[in-house]
């Protein structure tokens, strides 16, 4: 017979992970001015992003109250719409807007992700509350404020994502916008720092995202509402935690039970730096198009080939991609693409978009383009390698990279110059060059949604830097009602 040891049910400390972020969201203030307006021009970005998804019926049949005809007073609005929703659901709506068409800011390190997905929590939870506040005769939440959040879950998901790979493990970059949302959430409701804690040991200890959903032969649009999911997730557990729900400890060390030895092979997170302001100034925007970011350069490459090459497709014997290890993995696909969502993880596709039509918008991706022979032609001649270069660069914190090189080679022995970029247009080393475009993408996807005069009202709100912090929340979102 085998002996029974019996657990020693001593209640842990919690974990040093969980009381670091919680010092972090309670006791840090942001002093960068540009952490300030990298996070302005990244809530204009993202809003645009929402509003230019709005245009997909796969996208708006999810938006609205999970019960139609639900009323809830003082409910959250979503940009472009009239639905006035509880919190939870309208982080839910406004996370997958922002996400849809895989056209808002990421960051790329050991995991990658997209922290402007944490806006959808932020913003439904900021709105409600400012609602609220004014109709019990306080005052409301400020657009400053939702800045200030923006930045912290930012650097939340950014800085754990820098050294510790879920990816690697098989899980979706998802669980960490539920954590960085459920750490803002709570502080947002008036958790004390216990109660940041607890709702984040909860983000921790719930079931975590697979990126089943990612990854041929399975990829489908789950991808574009997943991180909607997440934060509204992350809503939902700080309200539980505000309600007097208890937190788990030791969620991330417990032997055998906690998160280290179930999900992450039994390693530890690593960190490279203190939590600050380092990822929102870092960020990478989507500014030209809507494209997986590890293939942002390779598409710069590709238009800038177009010209060369347009009227040669048929000539084309062979075209060399080189790119990071990160790329190679995880968009680099052989084989059918079923849907608008697999196609805009694939690197060949877009390359080809890119090379056949000199540009790539949402509608690349959709069905009718997709027919195009041509496409599938010239991505069975792709021939996609790793330059160690781009890999080593694109993990240096100095530099973070995204680099690709595209050359094409025609039957007669011609070929193109190799057109090499290393750093796409919105990378903070491009921010000059990038956030004129930026704005102009804004304002498009404004025009798209509202007539002239609000979208030239909302426009010239965002511009103006010291009048859009003092905002009401609720005010700046009553904005954008249609």
């Amino acid at each position: 017979m085998s002996e029974h040891i019996a657990d020693t049910n001593v209640r842990p400390d919690p974990d040093k992970e969980l009381i670091a972020i919680a010092d972090y969201i309670c006791d840090y203030e942001i002093n960068s001015s540009e952490a300030f307006d990298t996070a302005r021009n990244c809530l204009m970005d993202s809003l645009g992003c929402a509003l230019l998804a709005l245009q997909y019926p796969e996208c708006t049949k999810h938006l609205g109250p999970i019960v139609h005809g639900t009323q809830v007073p003082n409910g959250a609005r979503v940009p472009g719409t009239q639905f006035q929703l509880d919190p939870v659901k309208a982080a839910w709506d406004i996370g997958s807007l922002v996400r849809w068409l895989d056209f808002n800011d990421t960051w790329l390190a050991a995991e990658w992700g997209h922290p402007s997905d944490n806006l959808g929590a932020i913003l439904g939870l900021a709105d409600w509350l400012s609602r609220k506040a004014v109709s019990e005769g306080k005052e409301p939440l400020r657009v400053q404020q939702v800045l200030e959040y923006m930045i912290k879950a930012h650097e939340i998901q950014g800085v754990l994502a820098l050294e510790n790979s879920f990816n690697r493990v098989g899980l979706d970059h998802v669980v960490l916008v539920k954590v960085a949302s459920a750490a803002v959430a709570a502080h947002m409701l008036g958790a004390d720092k216990g109660q940041v804690v607890d709702a984040l040991s909860h983000a921790w200890v719930d079931g975590q995202a697979l990126r089943t959903y990612r990854h041929a032969p399975n990829t489908g649009s789950r991808k574009s509402w997943a991180a909607g999911d997440a934060s509204a997730r992350g809503v939902r557990l700080a309200m539980m935690v505000l309600c007097g729900e208890m937190g788990l400890p030791s969620v991330l060390s417990t032997p055998i039970w906690g998160f280290y030895d179930v999900l992450f092979r039994g390693n530890g997170f690593q960190f490279q730096r203190p939590y600050g302001s380092y990822v929102m100034e870092n960020i990478l925007f989507k500014i030209s198009f809507p494209a997986e970011f590890h293939a942002q350069t390779a598409v710069e490459c590709a238009l800038l080939l177009h010209g060369e090459v347009k009227d040669r497709i048929d000539e084309i014997e062979r075209i060399e991609l080189t790119t990071q290890e990160s790329a190679l993995r995880i968009i680099s696909k052989d084989g059918p693409l079923y849907n608008p969502a697999d196609r805009d993880h694939c690197l060949q596709y877009m390359v080809a978009i890119g090379l056949i039509y000199g540009a790539l918008s949402a509608r690349h991706y959709e069905d009718e383009i997709a027919s195009d022979p041509r496409i599938d032609v010239l991505r069975n001649k792709m021939r996609v390698t790793e330059d160690t270069r781009y890999t080593t660069d694109y993990m240096d914190p100095e530099k973070r990279s995204i680099a690709n090189a595209v050359q094409i080679f025609f039957r007669d022995g011609s070929s193109t110059e190799k057109a090499e970029i290393e750093y796409p247009i919105g990378h903070r080393r491009r921010r000059a060059e990038g956030i004129p475009v930026l704005e102009g993408k804004f304002y498009d996807a404004l025009c798209s949604r509202f007539p002239r005069r609000q979208a030239k009202l909302i426009y010239q709100l965002c511009l103006d830097t010291e009048q859009l912090l003092v905002t009401p929340v609720h005010e700046f979102m009553d904005g954008f009602v249609i």
